[in-house]
């Protein structure tokens, strides 16, 4: 059975960073790409990155490239997100899902994911 918990997520101000993390086990963690998705208030699922399985190819969705990064340790069977430059609006529930294309266009979740951790920035 895929498990992924999700950690890290918190109370942040306006220009600060977090790291959120990812434990995933029940498969085979270094075979599969992996993807972070999240859910503002109000607002459907939005996939903003994602990384293949050595981690050579990423993805990052164009309201968070250049400020946030994705990274995977193979070893730890972990995923990694590094959120710096917060905004108010990257407050969401932020999600880790097995798969690339862990989203479908029509907004639906195609992938296994975890139950979230959740990103406040705010003043």
């Amino acid at each position: 059975e895929v498990r992924l918990v999700e950690s890290g997520g918190g109370l942040v101000q306006p220009g600060g960073s977090l790291r959120l993390s990812c434990a995933a086990s029940g498969f085979t963690f270094s075979n599969s790409a992996m993807s972070w998705v999240r859910r503002a208030p109000g607002k459907g699922l939005e996939r903003v990155s994602a990384i293949d399985s050595g981690g050579g190819s990423t993805y990052y969705a164009n309201s968070v490239k250049g400020r946030f990064t994705i990274s995977r340790d193979n070893a730890k069977n972990t995923l990694y997100l590094q959120l710096n430059s917060l905004k108010s609006e990257d407050t969401a529930m932020y999600y880790c899902a097995k798969g690339w294309s862990s989203v479908a266009s029509d907004g639906t979740w195609l992938s296994p994911r975890g139950q979230g951790t959740q990103v406040t920035v705010s003043a």
